[in-house]
């Protein structure tokens, strides 16, 4: 840290199967006396500690300057370097694991035994660059062509909660996330919960909105961490409820007066747990209008949360659990929209993903627990290209992703557009 070099001399031992004629398929080897030390790629564990976290919280040219102003001298290329490193080892630790708990090999805990826990699960947007084509300027590889999309990395969050619903003070949550789709990140979801103790846990609850792809998985997720179904709540997002609400009056033919009366009443109604009389007035006003008026997809969306217990409101709040799901749109606030997202940012996909790990450790308040848990990891398996394989058991579920995708369609009714608003 304070700019002092060291020269170790040792031997290099490189992987088995090297032929000799350059790097191969199996990697990089390593220098052990280093690796004892937790040394990589030339830094100090204290180095990749300070540059890993600043990054996680500043862009690359402005953590270079804090970390100037704390007497540690590095240039722009360094930093993305060791951050870029630091963050790979932290996905490779995590897909290792991931991996032991698909083969049955991850041991349970027992942080979340006999607690309230809260799971909340929904996606963010980033802007990702894909290479399209290397041009060739005079005979050297010099620009590349690349396409820019956006993307919708899904993230989650779980935390232990107290009996109102609200986060445990001093307590601190488990963040993570990913760009590789659906099954990847329901998949982290057991994993996490598994890892934790979930299954010994008093209450667990998932709150989300009404995308189809999360409540699909649940079945699942329940079935691998071996929840018991009885302690499981799954809740839709009050705000998503009564805005769905709002569309059915808005499609409607009513005046301005009479939807908001009506609308007051039947959200009353809603938030007491009475949603099946909120969808008998509904259909009833709606009987003379068409089968493919915007009205009846906004029921059918209602009607299919209502008989899988989703908008039992007033039961929630008697059991101390979360209404909304003001965590996850939080979270993906300060972990996305404040480090990933901005004007003229767009990443690669395995840096944006280095970097939500290190982002999603320091604002989780368990950075040290990360780190520590990926140094020990490397130490024995150096490996970082470690890839994610969806496993087979998930693939039927992607078919109901898009049977359901019409009941989260937004509304093409000039009405419904502006009742939303």
């Amino acid at each position: 840290m304070g700019g002092l070099a060291i020269t170790v001399m040792t031997l290099y031992c490189g992987p088995r199967g090297r032929n000799g004629k350059g790097r191969g398929p199996e990697g990089t080897g390593l220098y052990p006396e280093l690796a004892a030390y937790r040394i990589s790629e030339g830094s100090s564990p204290n180095v990749q500690d300070e540059v890993g976290r600043t990054v996680g919280l500043l862009p690359i040219e402005q953590a270079g300057v804090e970390l100037a102003r704390h007497g540690l001298e590095l240039d722009e290329k360094a930093v993305r370097r060791i951050a870029s490193e630091l963050g790979a080892q932290m996905l490779a630790t995590r897909t290792r694991d991931l991996l032991r708990f698909r083969t049955g090999g991850l041991p349970v805990g027992s942080e979340f035994a006999g607690k309230r826990v809260v799971v909340g699960i929904d996606g963010g947007r980033v802007r990702v660059r894909t290479t399209v084509k290397n041009v060739r300027v005079s005979g050297r590889m010099k620009r590349k062509k690349f396409r820019i999309e956006w993307r919708e990395p899904k993230v989650v969050i779980l935390f232990e909660s107290d009996e109102k619903g609200r986060m445990v003070k001093g307590s601190h949550p488990v963040i993570d996330g990913t760009l590789q789709g659906p099954d990847a990140l329901i998949e982290l979801v057991a994993f996490h919960l598994h890892r934790l103790g979930a299954a010994k846990a008093k209450l667990v609850s998932f709150a989300a909105d009404g995308t189809p792809w999360i409540w699909a998985r649940m079945d699942w997720v329940i079935a691998q961490v071996k929840l018991d179904p009885v302690r499981v709540v799954e809740v839709l997002d009050w705000c998503h409820g009564v805005h769905h609400l709002s569309l059915a009056l808005a499609a409607l033919d009513l005046t301005a007066d009479q939807r908001q009366e009506d609308y007051r009443r039947l959200r009353d109604l809603l938030k007491k747990g009475a949603s099946k009389a909120v969808l008998a007035e509904l259909e009833e006003k709606a009987a003379h209008l068409p089968d493919d008026s915007p009205v009846w997809r906004e029921i059918r969306y209602l009607r299919k949360h209502s008989d899988a217990g989703r908008l039992r409101y007033d039961c929630f709040r008697f059991r101390g659990v979360p209404r909304g799901s003001g965590a996850i749109e939080s979270t993906i606030r300060r972990v996305i929209n404040l480090r990933l997202k901005g004007n003229s940012i767009y990443w690669t996909e395995d840096n944006a993903e280095a970097v939500f790990q290190l982002r999603a450790a320091v604002v989780s308040g368990r950075w040290e627990e990360i780190v520590e848990h990926a140094r020990d990891a490397i130490a024995k398996d150096r490996r970082t290209d470690w890839r994610w394989t969806p496993p087979e058991c998930l693939a039927v579920l992607n078919s109901l992703d898009e049977e359901d995708d019409d009941l989260t369609q937004p509304s093409t009714n000039k009405h419904a557009r502006s009742s939303a608003a």
